[in-house]
């Protein structure tokens, strides 16, 4: 985009939110938009037993003193909507465990262009309940915020990640503005007056990957969008052109000419991204780009049988999309092990899978871990990087004490992502595993029910009462992990 083109991007954003209506979802995107909800409460409600969450809610209790919305986890309490907004926005990515947003072309870096279901997801459950809204308006403003949020990250030049920007911090930022835009139904002046609020808001660097504020990006996200959504509906005012122009988000944020403006115009909703390309639902916590190697790592050990002491070497070949982003040679916690490819390949050789239990300080910094990816390689191979960046590709090799080398080639079609996408029974499964940190059976399972047949819930705050059962037994050991 030139400097010189008219503003555009915004008023297509604003035309989107302040017209789309849920009668009007295609039914595709409105059954992806409640798994994708299913996901997100899993892994908010998984998060909140993270260490880093904790130190959030007790920072969070000492200055904050509304009752508007529930703080979800091991200890239920109620904050303003921000704040709750920002808690439960936290644990939704503590663990890394939340979906990725796909690409459409090899130019744009698959899996970091954001994560896009638990900004709007924590500013519809936090607005939502103080608003008591029913389940289709909550529904109708996740899939808004979600829809304007993915097309954002899609049109933005990539050098926006590049450079450093975390998209999930700053473009996550529009999604909960959106959303929360949205139920307070705010007219077209107010909505882009909340996209330009939003955007100078919007923050978060990938200096801190492998930290406890990279997840702090995703709760900042949700608060500040709920923030602008609020002010302008009182009457704050901000740029006409949030998006647009020299000094609007896009050119600011993407230091090398701003963004694709066939991307976004004419393309919110049509079709929606939730349908295509799609989103992913991770079936480890740790970053996407390392998935596809690890389920390569699995198939090899088990297809050979290969035990631990058997293994030599391992060599992960990938392209930069994956190895610059997966920055850690050898995790020293659990943190820094989502970002690993060493300690993910290594976890899968080991146990010959990689969840909550695999994610923890104290298997991390165990004895068999670290000498398994001190054996570990990362070699930046050309003729995957060729290819392009839409798709995650790797290549696992792994030498055995006998001499034999075995192959194994990632498979592009990875769990999870639309070509393989998690069965009904997988979707329950991942959040039973989440969810059972801090709900009891019966609460995980009616919680389930209601997100299946949400447009029939004429108040949200009954799912919020579901997912706010105590459970009848101490939190498990992940609690403050």
């Amino acid at each position: 985009m030139t400097m010189t083109e008219p503003v555009r991007a915004t008023a297509a954003c604003v035309d989107f939110i302040t017209n789309v209506r849920w009668s009007s979802v295609p039914p595709d995107a409105a059954t992806l938009a409640k798994r994708c909800v299913i996901d997100g409460l899993g892994v908010v409600l998984a998060g909140s037993t993270t260490q880093g969450s904790t130190i959030l809610r007790d920072h969070v209790r000492r200055s904050d003193g509304a009752s508007e919305a529930t703080v979800f986890g091991p200890e239920i309490f109620r904050a303003s909507a921000g704040a709750a907004g920002l808690l439960n926005g936290a644990s939704g990515h503590a663990m890394d465990w939340d979906d990725t947003q796909l690409s459409t072309t090899a130019d744009r870096i698959f899996g970091l262009l954001t994560h896009p279901t638990v900004p709007p997801l924590a500013a519809a459950l936090a607005v939502g309940e103080r608003l008591r809204v029913s389940g289709e308006q909550f529904l109708e403003a996740f899939l808004t915020g979600f829809e304007v949020e993915c097309k954002i990250s899609e049109a933005i030049h990539p050098n926006h990640y590049k450079k450093g920007f975390h998209s999930s911090g700053t473009v996550g930022t529009f999604g909960a503005a959106v959303t929360t835009a949205k139920l307070l139904r705010l007219d077209a002046v107010a909505t882009a007056h909340t996209l330009a609020i939003a955007a100078s808001m919007a923050s978060g660097i990938r200096v801190n990957f492998g930290t406890m504020t990279k997840p702090l990006h995703v709760g900042r996200a949700t608060q500040n969008g709920i923030m602008a959504a609020e002010l302008a509906a009182g009457g704050f005012t901000g740029g006409r052109d949030g998006l647009d122009g020299p000094w609007g988000f896009f050119q600011v944020f993407s230091h090398d000419g701003g963004f694709d403006p066939e991307r976004i115009i004419g393309k919110l909703g049509n079709p929606y991204t939730i349908v295509s390309p799609g989103v992913s639902i991770k079936p480890y916590p740790c970053g996407v780009l390392g998935h596809p190697s690890m389920d390569a790592m699995r198939a090899l050990v088990i297809a050979h049988d290969v035990q631990p002491s058997q293994i030599r070497a391992i060599r992960l070949r990938a392209g930069s999309n994956i190895l610059n982003p997966l920055r850690y040679k050898i995790a020293q916690s659990e943190l820094e092990a989502k970002f690993c490819p060493a300690f993910m390949l290594s976890a899968i050789a080991l146990r010959r899978k990689a969840g909550i239990h695999e994610f923890t300080d104290e298997f991390v910094r165990s004895a068999p871990v670290q000498e398994m990816m001190a054996r570990c390689e990362n070699i930046l191979d050309k003729e995957i990087e060729a290819k392009g960046f839409e798709k995650i590709r790797s290549t696992v090799e792994v030498d055995l004490e006998d001499g034999r080398t075995l192959v194994q080639a990632a498979d592009e079609r990875y769990r999870g992502g639309p070509d393989r996408p998690f069965t009904r029974e997988e979707l329950h499964g991942k959040f039973t595993e989440c969810a059972e940190l801090v709900l009891p059976a019966d609460a995980m399972a009616e919680a389930l029910r209601m997100v299946e047949s949400l447009e029939q819930v004429s108040d949200i705050t009954a799912l919020v009462q579901v997912l706010a059962t105590r459970a009848a037994r101490p939190v498990g050991a992940g609690t403050a992990r």
